[in-house]
């Protein structure tokens, strides 16, 4: 009798995880063909075109590149291979890096923006397996948290523009903090405001 039970548990168990196998299946599929399309060298091309007339804003727009190809393909690290080294390339000079405080910045932009990508992306392996873990809806889950994530990607928008132009990171970055805690506190007096 007990073996009946544990080999129960073992068939409706898989048939829980059925839905989020499909699902990263199709994910894995979706990404090679990402990749057999030429993804890497479109993106490549798109970067270094941009980066000679928008210097200062190359981190904000290196953010928002990340964060559109890690939700597109469901993979912060697959962003992380296609984009660090194009970021680098960028700045990469005969005799070393130019302006390497801009290249950290923008390194940085790249993580930044592929993990934010990744979070949002119902396609990736993190956000199904969370979802199929606490045996949520696959689709609430994803649009439950696209608020809580929108709101940071906003504000670390913002705040790469403001590094592209100080390009110090020690002033830059309690720049970024103050705005996070003010638009929480806006949030939270929004919120309050609402509710009275």
């Amino acid at each position: 009798m007990p073996f009946k039970k544990c080999m129960d548990c073992l068939v409706d168990g898989f048939r829980a995880m059925v839905p989020a196998i499909l699902i990263l299946t199709m994910a894995w599929t979706l990404k090679a063909m990402t990749d057999s399309l030429g993804a890497k060298e479109f993106v490549e091309a798109s970067v270094k075109a941009v980066a000679g007339d928008f210097m200062n804003f190359l981190p904000a727009i290196i953010f928002l590149i990340a964060c559109f190809l890690a939700f597109a393909t469901g993979t912060y690290w697959g962003t992380f291979g296609i984009l660090i080294p194009i970021v680098t390339a960028v700045f990469q000079t005969d005799g070393g890096y130019t302006n390497y405080e801009l290249m950290v910045t923008s390194i940085s932009a790249c993580m930044a923006g592929a993990v934010c990508g990744d979070h949002c992306s119902p396609i990736s392996d993190t956000t199904i397996m969370a979802s199929a873990g606490a045996e949520c809806d696959h689709v609430n889950h994803v649009s439950t948290q696209l608020p809580y994530a929108m709101v940071a990607a906003t504000v670390s928008f913002i705040s790469y523009i403001i590094a592209g132009f100080v390009q110090n990171p020690w002033i830059s970055l309690p720049i970024a903090i103050v705005i996070m805690v003010l638009t929480l506190c806006g949030v939270r007096y929004i919120t309050n405001k609402k509710e009275d």
